[in-house]
C-alpha cells in the first residue's frame, strides 16, 4: 500500500480471540513487513473457547503504558464490539470499531476522537478490507482543533 501520509504509530500491539485469530496472524505478518514494531499479545494459538478480555485488556494496557507514546493497538474479534468494550475499560484507551460499511469510520475515529485502538470485526470484513481500514487508520492524524480536544478531554477519567 502506498504511504501518502506519515504513519502515526511506531509500535502496534495486536490481540485477538479465536474469532479474529487468523486475521491477527495475517495482519501481524503484513505490518511487520511494513516495518512496524508489532507486539503480539495473544492468543498465541487458535483455541475455540478462549475469551477476548484475556488478550485485549493486557494488550491495550501495555499500549497505554508504552513510554514512547507512539503506540497503538489493533484488536480482532467476531464483531469487534466486545473487544472495543474491553479496550475502553483501560484508562487512556480510545477504541473505534470497524466491521465493514462506511470506510471512513476508523479514520473519523482517529481524527475526531484520537482513537488509539482499532477493533476489527473479522466476521464481517475480508482480510483485504481489514488491511485497508487499518492502513488508513494508521496514517490518519488526530485533528487538533479546540472542539475535538475539549470533547476528548471529557472522555478522560
Amino acid at each position: 500500500m502506498s504511504e501518502e501520509r506519515p504513519r502515526q504509530f511506531a509500535t502496534l500491539y495486536l490481540a485477538s480471540d479465536h474469532a479474529g485469530f487468523a486475521y491477527k496472524e495475517a495482519v501481524k505478518e503484513w505490518l511487520s513487513a511494513e516495518n512496524f514494531l508489532v507486539i503480539d499479545a495473544g492468543a498465541e494459538a487458535f483455541e475455540g473457547e478462549d475469551d477476548f478480555p484475556d488478550f485485549v485488556i493486557p494488550a491495550v494496557g501495555a499500549m497505554v503504558g508504552d513510554r514512547e507514546g507512539e503506540a497503538g493497538a489493533i484488536v480482532f474479534g467476531g464483531s469487534g464490539q466486545g473487544e472495543a468494550m474491553a479496550a475502553n475499560r483501560v484508562k487512556g484507551a480510545r477504541a473505534v470499531v470497524y466491521y465493514g460499511g462506511n470506510k471512513t469510520i476508523p479514520t473519523l475515529g482517529r481524527e475526531h476522537n484520537a482513537a488509539n485502538v482499532l477493533s476489527i470485526g473479522a466476521r464481517f470484513v475480508t482480510i483485504d478490507e481489514a488491511k485497508e481500514a487499518i492502513w488508513n487508520w494508521l496514517h490518519t492524524e488526530p485533528l487538533h482543533e479546540e472542539k475535538y480536544a475539549r470533547r476528548n478531554q471529557k472522555l478522560d477519567w
